[in-house]
């Protein structure tokens, strides 16, 4: 692609230096929702519907039974010496997580004299907010924001700091995403990054059953809250008339595949208007709502030399529950 000249931003204590549009539109909830909700099997996972930044999602990172947030910072500061010296100084970090998170907040503090931060996300004003904050928590650093999809290609800003380019891409995102699918992505960041680029990638580990459903369908009911929150923005956008009374969140994890599957079931017989459309629900029916696949550290890595990286290193928690594996590409 051709890269696009970053539109010029006056320098204030917030600001950021450069705003990259790679023109995506941003992702069109109206055309996904309708179009997983009309099949035969009713899905909308893989879509990236689900908002990370809602307050149901930071209250679930913060609950005994979701391990994932909390055993990647346990990482990120407790083996912060040997990452900061594998990433080396001067770097410029890529922000692929979606939104300015806890994580990126204890690498940044943690990090060689990073030079450059650029923030990667599909929705314009939540980027710049990101951005923004960032640049204003750390205003020595060069600060710019790349609309666009993680999922296709586009062009990363220069990296005229001296360092290298490390992609960061917390808390098990890769998961979200089948294994073929994940080949694919991952495929296409190595090529983004180019020889000798480097990614730092949380992966969640294969995990007793327990321990998987205990943390995905929570007794505080905050998973099943982020989950009939996609329903309730459809009753708002799309002037639809679902009663998240009339379903619950049930998960369930094959441990012989990796896979922790979460659905909303129609607890009865229903039909719901959704954007002047009749969508028939049979009673147990199921919208399925996203996937979290989990990997051996064995397994990820043979997956991520398939995409033409080549694992260098790889840190654990104190529990051997979440992973943080740093890759080189070619």
């Amino acid at each position: 692609m051709t890269d696009t000249p970053g539109e010029p931003v006056p320098r204030r204590r917030a600001e950021i230096v450069a705003f990259h549009d790679h023109g995506p539109p941003p992702a069109d909830f109206r055309a996904l929702f309708l179009s997983g909700i009309g099949r035969p099997d009713k899905s909308i996972a893989g879509q990236m519907l689900l908002d990370r930044r809602a307050a149901a999602f930071r209250q679930l990172c913060t609950l005994p039974e979701y391990y994932v947030e909390r055993s990647e910072l346990e990482i990120l500061r407790d083996s912060a010496v040997p990452i900061a010296s594998r990433l080396g100084p001067a770097i410029q970090l890529v922000d692929m997580g979606q939104s300015f998170g806890p994580q990126i907040a204890q690498l940044l503090t943690t990090l060689d004299r990073p030079w450059g931060y650029v923030a990667v996300d599909r929705d314009r004003d939540p980027l710049l907010a990101d951005a923004r904050r960032v640049q204003a928590r750390y205003p020595k650093l060069w600060v710019e924001a790349v609309r666009a999809d993680m999922r296709q290609a586009f062009d990363l800003p220069p990296n005229a700091g001296g360092g290298r380019r490390v992609a960061y891409l917390p808390g098990n995102a890769i998961g979200n995403f089948d294994p073929t699918e994940a080949l694919a992505m991952l495929s296409l960041w190595a090529q983004q990054l180019r020889q000798g680029g480097l990614m730092l990638i949380g992966v969640d580990l294969r995990k007793s059953v327990l321990v998987i459903e205990s943390a995905y369908d929570d007794p505080h009911g905050l998973n099943k809250a982020l989950m009939l929150d996609l329903l309730e923005r459809a009753n708002r956008e799309l002037d639809a008339g679902f009663d998240v009374r009339l379903f619950e969140h049930h998960v369930h994890y094959d441990p012989d595949r990796g896979r922790l599957r979460s659905d909303l079931v129609s607890v009865a017989q229903q039909k719901v208007r959704v954007a002047g459309r009749t969508i028939h629900f049979a009673e147990g029916e199921v919208i399925h709502v996203s996937d979290s696949w989990k990997y051996s550290v064995e397994d990820f890595q043979a997956l991520a030399r398939g995409a033409g990286f080549r694992p260098i290193e790889v840190w654990l928690d104190s529990h051997a529950l979440f992973s943080l594996h740093l890759l080189i590409a070619g």
